[in-house]
């Protein structure tokens, strides 16, 4: 099945819309293919403030009513406790708010970007997803992350080469209770590591401390630069540290 197909067979429908690659994409393509979509970002303290300013901008320029909701994950012990499989739980509460708030609007069926690259094994999320009965039409046509970037590079989409981002409670251990004051510091951190050129890059809690993942490549760069980048980060921390294994993957 292609896209266009899937559109064709459902022609109305909401989005879980992130303001990442693969999600602006899943957006670009239902608009293009004649689909009433609407787009739903949830905001929590696990989403850095630009993730929600690069959603807003997309739906903008793709014409696309966009709607904020707000959610208190951390009230939930299943998510603050950040078990092993926290991201279940906090899927299933976000997409259960997210399947209410669009069935409230008229819209029956909820979308989300999850594409073919991704490993159902290691993403507890997943099950969430099924359960709930959300759609991930990249996944059911077989669309995988390269093809998407490819895809909105041609489209236009400023989203085709951003890097993928991971929600900030995956840079707290497992096990280690999820604290707003922690992951306000984490994405304070990663702010900075920004404006000072890195990309694909995680912070990581280690105790007290920041543990830095970067890529190999960019291993030079940062060690050329450590003076800046532990100016930056002390304040927040009571240790900064390399980690010298290359961050792999997308967490």
């Amino acid at each position: 099945m292609t896209l266009q197909a899937f559109f064709t067979a459902h022609p109305k429908a909401a989005l879980a819309f992130s303001g990442g690659a693969d999600s602006a994409y899943l957006l670009w393509a239902a608009r293009q293919y004649g689909c009433d979509v609407r787009a739903y970002y949830v905001h929590t303290v696990f989403q850095p403030a630009f993730e929600q300013a690069d959603a807003k901008r997309l739906a903008e320029q793709l014409g696309v009513p966009l709607t904020v909701l707000e959610a208190d994950v951390l009230a939930d012990d299943a998510v603050r406790t950040n078990p092993p499989d926290r991201c279940y739980h906090c899927k299933r509460a976000l997409f259960s708010r997210l399947r209410q708030a669009a069935l409230d609007d008229g819209y029956s069926l909820l979308l989300d970007g999850t594409n073919a690259s991704d490993d159902a094994g290691d993403r507890p999320g997943m099950r969430a997803l099924a359960e709930l009965e959300v759609r991930s039409p990249l996944r059911e046509c077989g669309v995988t992350k390269a093809q998407v970037r490819q895809w909105s590079r041609e489209a236009g989409l400023f989203t085709w080469d951003k890097p993928a981002y991971a929600c900030l409670a995956t840079r707290v251990p497992a096990g280690t209770a999820l604290t707003a004051e922690a992951l306000s510091r984490v994405e304070r951190a990663e702010d900075a590591l920004f404006a000072l050129g890195l990309t694909d890059f995680r912070v990581r809690l280690y105790g007290g401390a920041a543990r830095i993942q970067i890529p190999e490549e960019q291993t030079p760069g940062l060690l050329a630069r450590r003076a800046e980048v532990t100016a930056a980060l002390s304040p927040l921390f009571d240790a900064v540290l390399l980690d010298l294994e290359p961050r792999k993957g997308s967490d």
